[in-house]
Protein backbone atom coordinates (compact mmCIF):
# COMPACT_ATOMS: atom_id res chain seq x y z
CA UNK A 1 0.00 0.00 0.00
CA UNK A 2 1.67 3.59 -1.34
CA UNK A 3 1.84 5.70 1.93
CA UNK A 4 -1.07 8.72 1.13
CA UNK A 5 1.30 11.15 1.32
CA UNK A 6 2.60 10.49 -1.73
CA UNK A 7 -0.35 11.29 -3.52
CA UNK A 8 -1.31 14.10 -1.24
CA UNK A 9 0.55 16.95 -1.26
CA UNK A 10 -2.40 19.43 0.41
CA UNK A 11 -0.40 20.49 3.25
CA UNK A 12 2.13 21.30 1.35
CA UNK A 13 -0.02 23.63 -0.85
CA UNK A 14 -2.51 25.20 2.35
CA UNK A 15 -0.34 26.15 4.87
CA UNK A 16 2.83 28.82 5.29
CA UNK A 17 5.91 27.00 6.00
CA UNK A 18 7.57 29.08 8.13
CA UNK A 19 10.65 28.26 10.47
CA UNK A 20 13.63 29.68 12.98
CA UNK A 21 16.62 30.74 9.84
CA UNK A 22 19.21 28.21 11.39
CA UNK A 23 17.59 25.70 9.80
CA UNK A 24 18.98 26.58 6.59
CA UNK A 25 22.41 27.40 7.64
CA UNK A 26 24.55 25.02 6.92
CA UNK A 27 27.38 26.18 9.24
CA UNK A 28 24.60 25.53 12.25
CA UNK A 29 23.43 22.07 11.38
CA UNK A 30 20.89 23.44 9.12
CA UNK A 31 19.76 21.05 6.01
CA UNK A 32 17.17 23.40 4.49
CA UNK A 33 18.37 24.50 1.30
CA UNK A 34 18.68 28.20 1.71
CA UNK A 35 17.52 28.86 -2.33
CA UNK A 36 14.57 27.95 -1.72
CA UNK A 37 13.37 29.90 0.93
CA UNK A 38 12.72 33.33 1.52
CA UNK A 39 12.85 35.93 4.54
CA UNK A 40 9.75 36.24 6.65
CA UNK A 41 11.32 38.72 9.62
CA UNK A 42 14.64 38.65 11.63
CA UNK A 43 14.02 35.21 13.32
CA UNK A 44 12.31 33.40 10.78
CA UNK A 45 12.12 32.17 6.97
CA UNK A 46 9.73 30.44 4.55
CA UNK A 47 9.80 28.05 1.67
CA UNK A 48 9.04 30.23 -1.08
CA UNK A 49 5.60 29.98 -2.48
CA UNK A 50 3.94 29.35 0.94
CA UNK A 51 3.18 32.82 1.92
CA UNK A 52 0.56 33.57 -0.59
CA UNK A 53 -2.78 34.16 -1.24
CA UNK A 54 -2.80 30.74 -3.03
CA UNK A 55 0.16 28.85 -1.29
CA UNK A 56 2.21 26.13 -2.91
CA UNK A 57 5.92 25.06 -1.63
CA UNK A 58 8.27 25.46 -4.01
CA UNK A 59 9.33 21.94 -2.93
CA UNK A 60 6.10 20.37 -3.58
CA UNK A 61 6.52 18.14 -7.14
CA UNK A 62 3.36 16.52 -8.89
CA UNK A 63 -0.05 17.26 -8.19
CA UNK A 64 -2.57 17.82 -5.60
CA UNK A 65 -4.43 14.69 -5.19
CA UNK A 66 -3.13 12.58 -7.29
CA UNK A 67 0.59 12.26 -7.11
CA UNK A 68 2.82 14.49 -4.71
CA UNK A 69 6.01 14.45 -2.76
CA UNK A 70 8.30 16.91 -1.38
CA UNK A 71 11.19 17.32 -3.80
CA UNK A 72 13.19 17.92 -0.32
CA UNK A 73 11.91 15.08 1.97
CA UNK A 74 15.03 14.87 3.75
CA UNK A 75 16.42 17.82 3.87
CA UNK A 76 12.59 19.54 5.02
CA UNK A 77 11.56 22.24 7.43
CA UNK A 78 11.14 20.93 11.69
CA UNK A 79 7.35 22.41 11.06
CA UNK A 80 7.11 19.81 8.23
CA UNK A 81 8.14 16.53 9.81
CA UNK A 82 5.63 18.05 12.85
CA UNK A 83 2.90 17.86 10.78
CA UNK A 84 1.09 14.07 11.14
CA UNK A 85 -1.12 12.74 8.57
CA UNK A 86 -4.71 11.71 10.22
CA UNK A 87 -4.60 8.26 11.56
CA UNK A 88 -0.78 7.38 10.40
CA UNK A 89 0.25 6.82 14.55
CA UNK A 90 -3.87 6.48 14.97
CA UNK A 91 -4.96 9.61 15.56
CA UNK A 92 -6.49 12.26 13.71
CA UNK A 93 -4.67 15.31 12.63
CA UNK A 94 -6.47 18.79 12.58
CA UNK A 95 -3.69 20.26 10.31
CA UNK A 96 -3.87 17.31 7.81
CA UNK A 97 -8.04 16.74 8.08
CA UNK A 98 -7.94 21.01 7.33
CA UNK A 99 -5.45 21.21 4.42
CA UNK A 100 -7.39 17.98 2.73
CA UNK A 101 -10.57 19.18 3.09
CA UNK A 102 -9.22 22.60 1.27
CA UNK A 103 -8.48 20.59 -1.71
CA UNK A 104 -11.55 18.68 -1.65
CA UNK A 105 -9.81 15.65 -0.87
CA UNK A 106 -11.64 12.77 1.38
CA UNK A 107 -10.24 12.50 5.39
CA UNK A 108 -7.86 9.89 5.73
CA UNK A 109 -9.28 7.21 7.92
CA UNK A 110 -7.34 4.39 9.75
CA UNK A 111 -8.34 2.10 6.80
CA UNK A 112 -6.00 4.23 4.58
CA UNK A 113 -2.85 2.81 6.75
CA UNK A 114 -1.91 -0.93 6.78
CA UNK A 115 -2.48 -2.84 9.71
CA UNK A 116 0.94 -3.85 11.29
CA UNK A 117 2.24 -7.36 10.14
CA UNK A 118 2.03 -10.23 12.49
CA UNK A 119 5.75 -10.61 12.78
CA UNK A 120 5.45 -6.55 14.28
CA UNK A 121 3.55 -7.22 16.93
CA UNK A 122 5.53 -8.24 20.34
CA UNK A 123 4.75 -11.89 21.13
CA UNK A 124 4.12 -12.41 25.04
CA UNK A 125 5.07 -15.79 26.65
CA UNK A 126 2.74 -17.53 28.55
CA UNK A 127 3.17 -19.62 31.28
CA UNK A 128 6.69 -19.43 32.31
CA UNK A 129 7.77 -19.99 35.84
CA UNK A 130 10.63 -18.17 37.69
Amino acid sequence: MEHPCLRCGACCAYFRVAFHWSEADAALGGCVPQELTEKLDPHRLAMRGTDAAQPRCVALQGVVGQAAHCGIYAQRPSVCREVPPSWESGAGSPQCDKARLAHGLPLLTPQDWPAPSPSAIPSISQGTDR
